[in-house]
């Protein structure tokens, strides 16, 4: 099944009439640090992808509530499903994510060369939020790009919706959030299931808004930039995260 979704996948990517749909993601990508992109895949790759992502998150789904200095002590609340879980289940996800079409128009909207992630932890994340108060709380990414394919997602008057503050800086150590809020324009973003959205996550602050009803369902595959591989990249949150289950 994989080969063909990888088929369907390049033969989309290959045909279709996206440029005034890139050249839009682009621009906002560089304004903002986000794009909206659900034109990236066809009906069929979204329905696979969304397919393993659901049936995984209830087989192999990992609760987690917890706080990270290094962001400010924000909190994460949410069920997750590493990337060695998905990798050992999902043909699909792994061959979707190497795709070097998808990559290929994913550099077209970023406007510079996406690369693999080397850090494979960070390569891809299923991620659900499910109780009211439940959160992807203010953080950074270690990596340069995320793509974010939405399963399920609330209302935005249900919260789970996407807030980023572009052009800001990570400085593990004095990660000062409340300033990066303060001395920025906070950008807010409504998704909903089927959507897909491009970040520049090294340098976006940004967070899901805490659920009050429904269920937040996404996987997240995150890519790097050259600049990233040029540099000595250290992973405590992500390392931390994994560590710990309730």
């Amino acid at each position: 099944m994989n080969a063909r979704i990888v088929q369907e996948l390049n033969q989309h990517v290959r045909h279709s009439a996206l440029s005034g749909e890139v050249a839009a993601a682009r621009r906002g990508f560089a304004e903002r640090g986000f794009a909206k992109a659900s034109f990236l895949v066809p009906a069929s790759v979204k329905q696979a992808v969304a397919d393993d992502v659901l049936s995984l998150i209830e087989e192999s789904g990992v609760r987690r509530d917890l706080r990270f200095k290094e962001t400010g002590d924000t909190p994460r609340r949410m069920r997750n499903v590493t990337r060695s879980e998905i990798a050992t289940r999902s043909a699909v996800i792994p061959a979707v994510y190497e795709s070097e079409a998808l990559i290929g128009l994913l550099g077209e909207i970023v406007d510079e060369p996406v690369l693999v992630c080397p850090y494979e932890p960070e390569q891809y994340v299923i991620t659900r939020l499910e109780h009211t108060g439940d959160t992807h709380g203010w953080h950074w990414d270690d990596y340069s790009f995320a793509l974010v394919w939405v399963v399920q997602c609330p209302p935005p008057e249900h919260g789970g919706f996407v807030q980023c503050v572009a052009g800001t800086t990570w400085d593990k150590s004095n990660p000062a959030i409340h300033r990066a809020l303060l001395d920025n324009p906070t950008w807010s973003f409504e998704v909903g299931s089927g959507d897909l959205y491009v970040m520049r996550t090294n340098t976006t602050l940004h967070r899901v808004y805490p659920i009050t009803a429904g269920v937040r369902t996404i996987i997240n595959m995150g890519y790097a930039s050259k600049s990233d591989l040029e540099s000595s990249l250290s992973h405590e949150t992500m390392d931390a995260l994994w560590a710990e289950q309730v």
